[in-house]
């Protein structure tokens, strides 16, 4: 097995661990997304799927935030007498805005780059990585509706994944987009809305 392969596989395997955690709301969740972050970034890189690859740093940045804010809301829980419940934040109007106006700006613009640099699947690229950085945004905020976002950011990654050669990438998306579709119901049913401040 080659290094390029041993990241891929390693990518899905704590892919997967990471999904199970997010579903449950478990902070730890944070520590071991950095790890498949950092992994995706070199097969990414390695296929010249520059937004891919940026993409996942940021999930290593916005993991630090979303764990500090997590613990933050689990002492918020602690503290109401709710702890072990899972926390969401309600999606306001604001939010929703201001994303929908970064998904289309990000994607167009992110195309145009993406198109200069050479990247073999531009629209796709651009626009799974502007789905899911708004996800991943919604995510360390709790907002339950980032699930929905992930399903379609997950459909569409496996399509990009699958369309490079990226097999052990594309095994990982679509758990991702299955994950996704039960994470929406489990946090619906099993949480608890927290203040929004």
């Amino acid at each position: 097995m080659d290094y390029f392969t041993a990241f891929e596989i390693f990518s899905l395997v704590t892919g997967v661990a990471y999904l199970v955690l997010e579903i449950l709301q478990k902070n730890a969740m944070w520590i071991v997304g950095i790890l498949t972050a950092a992994a995706a970034v070199v097969v990414f890189a390695f296929k010249g799927l520059y937004a891919s690859m940026g993409l996942n740093v940021y999930y290593v940045v916005v993991s630090v935030i979303g764990l500090y804010q997590w613990r933050k809301d689990s002492g918020s829980l602690k503290a109401s007498g709710a702890e072990g419940e899972i926390h969401l934040r309600k999606l306001s109007a604001s939010t929703l805005a201001l994303s929908a106006a970064v998904l289309i700006a990000g994607t167009v613009a992110l195309f145009f780059i993406l198109r200069a640099l050479g990247d073999p699947a531009s629209w796709l690229d651009a626009a799974v990585t502007v789905l899911s950085a708004v996800a991943t945004w919604w995510l360390a905020r709790s907002i339950p509706e980032q699930w929905l976002l992930w399903i379609v950011a997950d459909i569409a990654s496996t399509a990009l994944c699958l369309s490079q050669g990226l097999y052990w990438m594309t095994a990982l998306y679509a758990v991702y987009a299955a994950g996704a579709a039960y994470g929406w119901f489990h946090w619906k049913k099993s949480g608890n809305v927290i203040d929004n401040s």
